[in-house]
């Protein structure tokens, strides 16, 4: 597989900041991995023993609730970087990580990502950076599930996916989730997911073609309540 001196998916994350020999060195150590649509690539409570950086694919990151559900916290992309903060608080992950689509991910054992943090400041400065990210992220979330309605909070779901992640030559949404995964990131139950994609698809705003949805009308979406 490539060398991680010449790959474009590092420039997306912290990895950007090593030099080419650092590169070369994470290179001869990682391993390349290939995971099949809906395969686990890692449990909440694991140890990771090192980090993930997804080359190709979309992964969903989970968290089991107090009912043993799984609460998808969020997607992972193609340049993203996983397992970060379990390396750097020295525990096991407090995640779940589930392939969406099929995945190729790169795994850099901790040993090299432990030297980069200690002779490359910038580095360690990178991954702190994208943990702040997550940080607000779930800040937000924690805010959109306390002030936004269920309806917005998933054309706010589907508006976030057709912008990261296209669509296909149909004009459907490139990444397919189930009805509960819809569920699951906005914070609601299954059947009321289901009910307000049945009236976005109503209102048409939406098509749904099976587990496909297609955006049939962004400005309709976008004002849409």
């Amino acid at each position: 597989m490539g060398k991680c001196e010449h790959c474009i998916v590092r420039h997306c994350n912290a990895l950007n900041v090593l030099d080419q020999q650092e590169l070369a060195r994470i290179s001869r150590f990682k391993e390349t991995i290939l995971i099949h649509k809906g395969d686990i690539i890692f449990n909440e409570g694991q140890k990771l023993n090192g980090i993930y950086c997804v080359r190709d694919g979309v992964v969903k990151l989970s968290k089991l609730g107090i009912n043993g559900k799984g609460h998808i916290i969020k997607l992972v992309i193609k340049g993203d970087l996983m397992g970060q903060r379990a390396l750097f608080a020295e525990e096991r992950t407090n995640l779940s990580a589930i392939a969406i689509t099929d995945v190729q991910l790169c795994f850099i054992p901790q040993n090299e990502i432990n030297t980069d943090i200690m002779q490359n400041a910038n580095f360690a400065k990178g991954l702190l950076h994208s943990m702040a990210e997550e940080l607000k992220m779930a800040n937000n979330t924690i805010v959109n599930i306390a002030q936004k309605s269920v309806k917005r909070r998933i054309i706010d779901l589907l508006l976030y996916i057709d912008k990261n992640f296209g669509t296909d030559k149909e004009g459907m949404l490139n990444v397919v989730l189930t009805r509960e995964d819809y569920a699951n990131i906005v914070g609601t139950a299954t059947e009321s997911a289901i009910r307000i994609l049945s009236e976005l698809k109503d209102e048409e705003c939406i098509e749904i073609s099976g587990k496909k949805i297609k955006i049939a009308n962004h400005k309709k979406l976008i004002k849409t309540n």
